[in-house]
């Protein structure tokens, strides 16, 4: 089709059939003997250049026959330049015709150059090229672009009509295009033609086969959008390497976009680009580009990403925050993340700058939130608790990526993020310290962790027949909570309440604080081992006493167990138990012994909670109750020496972070009488340091002391109801590895995971799904790696119907074998699809 015929059939017309009436202006007279051209018996055709005043008369008679049903449609040719201000369409005497019906040109997509494009998608390159050279080449050189070329045997062989998919199919092909090209040499020819046309590429290989014209095509390709985006000039050892004219530049970026994003090419692109960037098979451009700072914004060639992850560095290191945070935006798609080293390193630098942020945005905030504890604790359950969240995440990040971390280009950020935090933390400990020593504790008005039996608990099993589950978590603290309620509260009532631990913040006080009758009768004994616990007279300094006092309150009525066994379907519950206490130790142990990899722990022990309140629903249980003994800091940021001098006195020392005797206070410490630290006890006073320091060095983590995160706990109440979590039938999850490969050779290998919804209601609902690797035991031996798209508290994925996500896996270090990586409810628990999968790791 001419370029003429292009214009009145499928630019003109259309406008023409559903309006009417058509104004068509042309200010350089290009358009004009094509309008004419339109007119027949139902359409009229005004030419308002041959004269104002009988143009203007005669569109008038042409719209009256318009109105009459006379003509079908009427098209005004005006030469001149359309009015676009309201004054100059009110000199305009043809202004009304646009006004009841439609003009041309209408936007950007009517220029003669957008137009072309249009009627020439296969030759774009020559067409830009055309125009570069002529911004108003007549219609002869349009038509004439192209040569009559067609790519018949190309278009047959590889089942694509246009020159992109033509090409996009040359650098990736199916297999059943692979196979259609080969012992067919007849299509050689066009492909050369081809590529000379749309890209400019001079085919240098003498070789027949699709191999050898692939491998220069990709070179071509990556290595011309690697120019396009490079804001300065090519290293001389570079310039005579063929490159795409700047008017291919629009085909050469929507190929490699395509290749980048299409999950079928993905991992062709990554092998591709890596072959071209090396120094044995391709540019070298490591050697050659290396000291380059600005390289644009895409990263073509892996070395890119490498250079734009410094950067990043290099800006949150210069405290240039807003950079950093741009540039990990600009390459949160990056085709390079689906490699799991660098999502890794990726994910690690976001939580950086997320936490420094959050630091900075509560800094500002404290001083009009910490005037009085009352202030001070409100801002910490509201918003100050984000802060403690982010930093956990962070320190998860430290622990899943440091033992990658060879040449150590993460040791300066884990530095100065730690510093930030810590000096934010030291500001608000010393506030709550100051409000501490005079405001005493617990608060007045609220929550104090001995009245949640009390209050929660025991109305409950009042009534008959009522059946409440206790669950106690030695070591949750609030920003916790927050996350375990949100993950909860889609399957059940859930309600969380702030509570204030009894002080000394250690397990076995806090347990016992939990009891039934600690609100009333609570007290810190004298001993030979310094002291215990008692309520209503009776010590439960120890998990058998503490569960017997419960038994002889409650009889058969009540029954108790770890919650991992119960999870672990290790344990019965008896019909005529009301009151079934869970016990969970996970998190305090693994944090007072393996403090470095215990953010890991955590999100195991909240993913078991989740499980078990799923099973108690199922055994007939209408109320559960979660409590803790008490929070904790994950003291990172401390040096070596970071620790405070016991206070002077009689004192027994309590877990390093808190004195029970008799003293005088000190520039370094507080000293309140232990009844206004809520303690009754043989003891005068209690002391502690101001600080967040320890008596001990190179603590990680602690607890035991006065602090926000120690002292402030989450109080989690649950009406059990039917579970609202998605059923198999509403969705299927598809696992894919590398477009099928069965071999990982990474302890971080990325699982694609695609949710398909099966139900036409819930085309917008959102899923949760677990991932986790299995080996033939069923023993996990790998995790999703939290950040991105995965829950860090959870380690979890939520996903729409339709959703994909990339998800790395962490494998066990010590794993090597055959196992499976499994997609499970994270409340059930049950499998929506599996991958067989077996390492063959590089020693």
């Amino acid at each position: 089709m001419s370029i003429k015929a292009f214009i009145q059939e499928e630019i003109l017309m259309p406008r023409l059939q559903k309006a009417q009436v058509l104004a068509v202006y042309d200010p350089d007279g290009r358009y004009g003997e094509l309008c004419l051209g339109m007119a027949d018996d139902n359409r009229w055709v005004v030419d308002a250049g041959i004269s104002s005043i009988t143009s203007r008369a005669e569109a008038i008679e042409a719209l009256s026959a318009l109105g009459r049903n006379e003509i079908e449609q009427l098209l005004i040719y005006v030469p001149a330049t359309k009015p676009i201000e309201d004054e100059e369409k009110q000199k305009d005497p043809f202004a009304l015709y646009p006004a009841c019906g439609a003009v041309f040109p209408d936007g950007d997509g009517d220029t003669y150059l957008s137009i072309c494009l249009k009627a020439k998608p296969d030759h774009a390159t020559q067409v830009r090229a055309v125009f570069a050279e002529n911004a108003n080449p007549g219609f002869a050189v349009i038509d004439a672009i192209g040569g009559g070329f067609s790519w018949p045997n190309l278009r047959a062989l590889l089942s694509v009509e246009s020159t992109r998919d033509i090409l996009f199919a040359l650098l990736s092909p199916s297999e059943a295009q692979q196979k259609a090209i080969k012992g067919n040499d007849a299509w050689v020819g066009e492909v050369k033609d081809l590529l000379k046309v749309s890209m400019g590429l001079d085919l240098k290989t003498k070789g027949k086969s699709w191999s050898s014209i692939a491998d220069e095509l990709w070179r071509y390709l990556l290595f011309s959008e690697f120019i396009f985006d490079l804001p300065e000039s090519l290293p001389e050892s570079l310039s005579n390497v063929p490159h795409a004219p700047e008017a291919a530049r629009p085909l050469i970026e929507d190929l490699c976009e395509r290749l980048r994003n299409d999950r079928r090419t993905q991992n062709v692109y990554v092998q591709r680009a890596e072959s071209i960037e090396s120094k044995s098979e391709g540019l070298n451009l490591v050697e050659a580009c290396g000291h380059i700072k600005d390289l644009g914004v895409k990263d073509t060639f892996p070395f890119e990403e490498r250079t734009f992850l410094k950067n990043a560095i290099s800006s949150l290191l210069e405290d240039n925050i807003d950079q950093a945070r741009e540039i990990i935006s600009n390459h949160a798609a990056s085709v390079w993340n689906g490699k799991g080293e660098s999502q890794a390193q990726w994910d690690f630098l976001r939580s950086a700058v997320t936490l420094i942020e959050c630091c900075r945005d509560n800094d500002r905030a404290l001083q009009d939130h910490g005037k009085s504890m009352d202030a001070l604790i409100d801002f910490y359950i509201s918003r100050f608790r984000e802060v403690d969240q982010r930093h956990r995440e962070f320190e998860q990040a430290v622990s899943d990526y440091v033992w990658q971390d060879i040449q150590g280009i993460f040791t300066p950020v884990q530095a100065f993020v730690r510093k930030q935090y810590g000096i934010l933390i030291g500001k608000v400990q010393s506030l709550f310290t100051k409000h501490f020593q005079q405001t005493g504790w617990p608060v007045t008005g609220r929550m104090s962790n001995t009245e949640v039996f009390d209050k929660m608990v025991a109305p409950q099993l009042e009534i008959s027949g009522r059946k409440i589950a206790f669950i106690m978590v030695d070591t949750l603290r609030y920003e916790l909570g927050v996350e375990l309620e949100k993950q909860l509260s889609e399957e059940t009532q859930a309600r969380i309440t702030p509570a204030l631990v009894q002080l000394p913040s250690i397990t076995p006080v806090g347990m016992a604080g939990l009891l039934p009758g600690a609100s009333a009768d609570f007290k810190l004994i004298k001993t030979d081992a310094g002291f215990a616990p008692q309520v209503t007279g009776s010590v439960v300094a120890n998990v058998t006493q503490r569960m017997d006092f419960i038994k002889k309150k409650y009889g058969s009525r009540f029954q108790e167990t770890r919650l991992e066994e119960f999870v672990r379907k290790r344990f019965d519950i008896s019909p005529d138990t009301d009151l079934l206490v869970l016990r969970s130790v996970e998190i305090d142990a693994h944090f007072e012994n393996n403090p470095e990899t215990a953010p890991t722990e955590i999100t195991n022990a909240l993913k078991r909670i989740r499980v078990a309140v799923h099973k108690l629903r199922e055994a007939g249980f209408e109320e559960v109750v979660i409590a803790t003994d008490h929070g904790f800091f994950m003291n990172t940021h401390a040096g070596p020496g970071d620790t405070c001098q016991k206070l002077p006195g009689e004192w027994v020392n309590i877990h390093d972070r808190a004195l029970l005797g008799d003293g005088q206070a000190d520039a370094m410490h507080f000293c309140v009488e232990a009844e206004k630290a809520g303690i009754q006890s043989d003891y005068k006073c209690f002391a502690g340091p101001l600080s967040m320091a320890a008596y001990r060095d190179r603590l990680l983590y602690y607890h035991g002391g006065c602090s926000l995160q120690e002292c402030v706990v989450p109080v989690i109440q649950l009406q059990l109801k039917q579970s609202t979590s998605f059923e198999e039938k509403e969705v299927s999850i598809e696992l894919n590895y590398k477009n099928g490969a069965k071999r990982i050779t990474t302890r971080l290998p990325v699982i694609d995971v695609q949710a398909i919804s099966q139900s036409l209601f819930s085309p917008d609902k959102e899923f949760e799904i677990l991932l986790e690797a299995h080996d033939k035991k069923g023993n996990v031996v790998g995790e999703a790696k939290p950040g991105g798209p995965v829950n860090p508290a959870t380690r979890s994925i939520m996903l729409q119907a339709g959703g994909k996500e990339k998800v790395a896996i962490k494998m066990s270090m010590e794993f090597e074998g055959r196992f499976k990586i499994k997609a499970l409810n994270p409340t059930t628990m049950t499998a929506y699809d599996q991958l067989d999968l077996e390492t063959d790791y590089t020693v």
